[in-house]
């Protein structure tokens, strides 16, 4: 049996034990008579008794004192006095909340799993005969001669010594366009060679390659930060002292024991512990309205006290597809209607992700028909070219103009020139374009003074412009997955909590690493949503600002539901001391307590 179906096995053997002792409660308080025994008995031993059993583990081989312990006292209290089902309710409520606050999807077997389907598993090595002998991608050595052939994926890092082709980065650098690349360029395992042939010269063995290290940095990044010790644990030391001091203290003034069990029954701490897993739960309640997944409740009580929000470019704070910006017409004799007609012509046999985005801006945009194209032929790590009728037609990069015709152009965006029988007609400019409420989202993060920080794969100039646009005054390009990583731990050891915000691949260790990873639901990739902590499953970063401002308002609830207990137990306590509530009453008054702070947190419900 594997480790995921014995998870399961447990949590519904959970369920099971929770739902017999719910029923079990309800008709031992609605018929106390119905059998030879008080049916409060059933939930005392299957919800109390587990958690008595970890409270006395967790203190002798552990040495915490937890807020388990104090439920175990008011547990062993209320049936020492006979309130047995008093008992039975501490039992299945903290059972319930334990449940629910342990709750994690996380796990890097999936992860690692899903990494597989980009993991290379062969290289095509040219041997020094000039023969070919296919060899397993982890036994590439440095110096290797490896071919990679049009639509593979590459095996190993190298430097091209031979070729041209078109490489798809995304799964590595999150880079929302292919990058053209020649001899002498980099390359990495793990991304795509689109088009050409081409020849490289390993750089690293197969081992060390940067897929690889992409997976050992999902299998090791943690954030530094120990896991919270949630508010109610944090008052439990004490707690446990005061109760007995204050219990035995009574019996020894008064030698009245009824008095010093009523000091142990009013200092139950149902109240204490309710106010954190109840409004975790609201909160995550009012999140899951609005499409924002929470994993856990540990991660919205970070969240709180995030200082630093690394976001990703391309996806994120882009939407991640290039479309036409601008159409430029460079002969009199054509029109702009007649450049983009030609040119989504010629494009529309290609497979490459700007030609579909420029035959789709056509097709969106004019209804007359495409032209025929014969003779068509894609150029690796160029173009395309073609002839409609008996003109001449080529389309592509840079590569096809003569240096008459270089251009300037604004960094963020890409051209694709048009000539025809070797003269530049006209060209088209392509862009990935900021989300329209991307401005918005970080004027609201500052404003609750949450720094916004982009790092992104893209250059200096594209990546500077899309933060200056955005409103973002840190920002970090170039960057592999370990450039990011890096950098939140760097935040990290300077005491900052940091968020990270992203939708690909490459996002999965810093998504890890980070104090709360959040992930984009509907592009984003499946292991970046196993990844992170929080979802937002329509993809709507303007919900970032309900999500921060909700963290933080259900931080400062569950404080407040604390303080109350906390008061409340004080003041039964003094009463109790003084003989002014028996058992029963102080039982009444803690149940009492534990209603207004269930009422006081399930506002976080309607929170807007």
């Amino acid at each position: 049996m594997n480790i995921k179906n014995w998870l399961r096995k447990e949590e519904l053997i959970e369920i099971t034990l929770i739902f017999i002792s719910a029923t079990t409660l309800i008709i031992g308080f609605i018929k106390p008579n119905l059998l030879f025994f008080d049916l409060s008995w059933i939930a005392i031993i299957l919800c109390g008794l587990p958690i008595i059993k970890e409270a006395i583990e967790a203190l002798i081989h552990e040495k915490d004192i937890k807020a388990d312990l104090l439920v175990s006292i008011a547990i062993i209290s209320s049936t020492i006095i006979g309130e047995l089902f008093a008992a039975g309710v501490i039992a299945l409520i903290m059972t319930i909340g334990g449940f629910l606050e342990e709750y994690t999807v996380s796990k890097t077997q999936n992860e690692i799993k899903n990494l597989i389907n980009i993991t290379p598993t062969t290289a095509t090595l040219i041997k020094d005969n000039n023969t070919e002998k296919k060899i397993n991608a982890k036994d590439i050595k440095t110096n290797d001669i490896i071919k990679v052939l049009p639509g593979e994926i590459i095996p190993g890092d190298g430097i091209i010594i031979d070729g041209n082709s078109s490489i798809n980065q995304a799964a590595l650098t999150g880079e929302s366009l292919p990058v053209d690349k020649g001899t002498g360029d980099e390359v990495f395992s793990g991304t795509i060679n689109l088009y050409g042939s081409i020849i490289i010269k390993a750089t690293k063995n197969g081992e060390n390659s940067s897929v690889n290290q992409l997976i050992k940095l999902i299998e090791s990044s943690k954030p530094e930060n120990a896991k919270i010790v949630k508010a109610a644990d944090k008052w439990a030391t004490w707690i446990v002292a005061v109760a007995f001091v204050c219990s035995i203290g009574t019996w020894i003034v008064t030698h009245e024991i009824l008095r010093s069990v009523t000091v142990l029954v009013v200092f139950c701490p149902c109240a204490l512990v309710l106010a954190t897993p109840t409004a975790i739960m609201a909160a995550i309640g009012n999140l899951s309205k609005k499409g924002i997944l929470v994993k856990d409740g540990e991660s919205l009580e970070e969240l709180a006290k995030v200082n630093d929000l690394i976001l990703d470019k391309t996806g994120t704070l882009t939407y991640g597809e290039p479309e036409v910006s601008e159409i430029i017409s460079c002969n009199d004799k054509y029109s702009k209607k007649e450049i983009i007609h030609i040119l989504a012509s010629l494009e529309n046999k290609s497979e490459h992700p700007l030609a579909k985005s420029i035959v789709k801006y056509y097709k969106n945009h004019e209804n007359k028909a495409l032209k025929e194209v014969n003779d068509f032929e894609i150029i690796p790590g160029t173009g395309v070219k073609g002839k409609i009728r008996n003109d001449e037609l080529i389309a592509g990069n840079r590569k096809i103009l003569n240096k008459t015709y270089e251009t300037e152009l604004d960094d963020e965006t890409t051209a694709v020139y048009l000539c025809k029988n070797n003269q530049l007609i006209g060209a088209v400019l392509l862009s990935d374009f900021l989300r329209n409420n991307a401005v918005d989202v970080i004027l609201n993060l500052k404003a609750m003074n949450v720094t916004p920080i982009l790092m992104s794969g893209d250059n200096k100039n594209t990546t500077r412009n899309i933060a200056a646009k955005a409103g973002i005054d840190k920002y970090k390009y170039d960057c592999l997955p370990e450039d990011k990583s890096n950098y939140i731990k760097e935040l990290q050891l300077n005491d900052k909590k940091v968020a990270m915000i992203g939708d690909g691949l490459n996002d999965a260790p810093s998504l890890k690493k980070a104090n709360v990873g959040i992930s984009m639901g509907s592009i984003g990739s499946d292991i970046s949503i196993e990844a992170s902590n929080i979802t937002l499953i329509h993809d709507n970063i303007s919900d970032l600002p309900h999500l921060f401002k909700l963290s933080r308002k259900t931080l400062k609830t569950i404080n407040v539901g604390i303080a109350f207990a906390l008061i409340l137990n004080l003041i039964a306590t003094i009463l109790a001391i003084f003989g002014l509530l028996n058992p029963i009453e102080g039982a009444f008054v803690h149940n009492i307590g534990s209603v207004i702070v269930i009422i006081y947190a399930s506002s976080l419900l309607k929170y807007k």
